[in-house]
């Protein structure tokens, strides 16, 4: 295939179907962007739009779980080598390095992406989320424990899904509270709840007992930006102190007055501080 003539609105893995948004000049240099739980790759609409518009190809994908013909049962098919390895694919399908980014899970899988396939990673942006090893840290040495409380709870068997859809008034206050707007809770009833991407998207939770931390102190080794929000509720200070010591190569990191949703929230204020960084 050659992309450079060609749209690309889904790709395939391991009998997987993955559906992807994909924008801007035919020839441009590629971004692929990675999007968080619970949200979809809508989430990055309006820093597509200014991508493009200043001459990049963007790629947004709907990862595991949330592309609907790509929602396989096994919690233990959500681990993260696997959601890595998704990625690597349509890697391998553009065949140039690109600009990784990823936002809350999805900077997860760009900084595991970021470990074994350097090479493949022309500038790695992560928001929300440091480097693993930066946030398992942090829960030794501050409240990042407390404010992790969510990812025990969304292990847990049946109890999230009563919450958000049984229950949603109990479920969506804890989205509420951590800054989402009404619009994003309407986004979410819609994409996640009322298509029956619920389940499968909280797998990436349940699979965390599944994924192996082998690796987990390496450094990364390619150009790296950093986003976080000073107001985000999930993420505290301390992972983001810790994390420039994982990265052996140019580090940026930018501190926003965001809330945790930034791609949705700052999606002007994100874009450009991408392409000041890579210009």
């Amino acid at each position: 295939m050659n992309l450079t003539i060609q749209r690309l609105e889904h790709y395939q893995r391991d009998g997987l179907n993955f559906e992807v948004i994909d924008s801007g000049p035919l020839e441009g240099q590629a971004f692929v962007l990675l999007h968080g739980f619970p949200e979809t790759n809508r989430s990055w609409q309006e820093t597509s739009r200014i991508l493009n518009a200043q001459g990049f190809r963007t790629f947004a994908i709907n990862q595991r779980g949330y592309s609907l013909k790509a929602q396989p049962q096994a919690r233990s098919a959500y681990r993260s080598s696997a959601l890595v390895e998704d990625i690597n694919a349509l890697l391998e399908i553009i065949q140039q390095p690109v600009y990784l980014v990823g936002h809350d899970w999805g900077a997860v899988v760009a900084w595991e992406l970021a470990q074994k396939y350097p090479q493949k990673i022309k500038h790695l942006i992560t928001i929300s989320v440091p480097h693993k090893a930066a946030f398992i840290r942090s829960m030794l040495s501050s409240n990042q424990l407390l404010k992790s409380y969510y990812m025990g709870l969304f292990q847990l068997p049946i109890i999230p899904e009563l919450l958000f859809e049984k229950f949603p008034k109990i479920g969506e206050a804890l989205l509420k509270n951590s800054g989402m707007t009404e619009q994003q809770l309407q986004d979410f009833r819609q994409d996640i709840v009322q298509e029956k991407r619920l389940s499968s998207a909280l797998n990436w939770y349940r699979a965390i007992p599944f994924s192996s931390n082998k690796h987990l102190a390496q450094a990364i080794q390619v150009p790296t930006l950093f986003i976080w929000g000073k107001y985000d509720a999930a993420i505290g200070a301390k992972s983001v102190e810790l994390n420039k010591q994982y990265v052996n190569a140019p580090y940026k990191e930018v501190i926003m007055n965001a809330t945790h949703w930034i791609p949705v929230q700052n999606a002007k204020q994100l874009s450009k501080i991408i392409l000041d960084t890579i210009h």
